[in-house]
């Protein structure tokens, strides 16, 4: 399990002290997902962020089954057991992609798991084994590759900063199977942002953050009803649009 407690997040912004995560606390089961949603520019990913030791946060702990990893590095809660996918995923000039696959994974990949973990995100292989991550590859190619590199390695508490972003809904479709199957047969906890209502169905809990500061938290069946009503939502940080895939949050 992890759990947030009273987490603060405060910057210094020429001089002056701007605070962009208020008092946060909240936890996610063993084996439970847990979708953070929330208007853009909420705090979301800074959540993320600090959970995965990116930033460093001002107040408050962090704890993974009962261990205090507030200040672990990054390499440091990777080992124990946090994977971690960015919303703008890095490029590695020189490096190919069966090559980092293997890196994530800790261990050489045979050719075969590498190309399942690529089929799984809406990749052939073929065409992307032996190229570099590098400025070749679109955002949306290089999304896809990342989320594969979580994939390679069972960890205890997943995260993914909106992995919709940038991929067709095809690809959307087969990144939702293997969130369930990570769910069901690996039995990893998953931490997802997003603002996908076939996503957050999915979850077992549901956080809703705007302007830092946690607005609702609780079971998706308690939480997602007032989502798609519009009830509970700051006056002027967003609107619910909802579509045959899903829906999204606009400032």
């Amino acid at each position: 399990m992890l759990k947030a407690e009273h987490l603060h997040y405060t910057v210094d912004d020429l001089g002056a002290e701007e605070t962009i995560i208020h008092d946060v606390s909240f936890a996610v089961g063993d084996g439970e997902i847990l979708v953070v949603t929330g208007p853009n520019g909420g705090g979301k990913s800074t959540i993320a962020k600090l959970l995965m030791g990116i930033a460093q946060p001002t107040g408050g702990q962090i704890f993974l089954n009962g261990q205090d990893i507030t200040d672990l590095s990054i390499d440091g809660r990777s080992k124990a057991g946090i994977g971690f996918a960015f919303q703008q995923p890095p490029r590695f000039k020189g490096m190919t992609v069966r090559r980092l696959l293997s890196l994530a994974a800790g261990r050489e990949l045979p050719e075969k798991v590498c190309c399942d973990l690529l089929s799984s995100v809406g990749l052939c292989a073929r065409e992307y084994l032996n190229r570099e991550a590098d400025q070749t590859l679109s955002g949306g190619e290089m999304k896809r590759i990342e989320i594969a590199t979580v994939f390679a390695k069972k960890h205890q508490l997943s995260i993914f900063d909106e992995p919709e972003a940038g991929i067709d809904l095809w690809s959307f479709s087969m990144l939702v199977r293997q969130f369930e199957m990570m769910q069901r047969e690996r039995d990893e906890s998953l931490l997802i942002i997003s603002h996908q209502e076939r996503i957050l169905r999915m979850a077992d809990h549901i956080l809703v953050i705007a302007e830092g500061k946690v607005q609702n938290f609780g079971t998706r069946d308690e939480i997602l009803p007032q989502i798609l009503a519009g009830q509970n939502q700051p006056a002027g940080c967003f609107c619910v649009r909802r579509g045959e895939e899903g829906f999204h949050h606009e400032a």
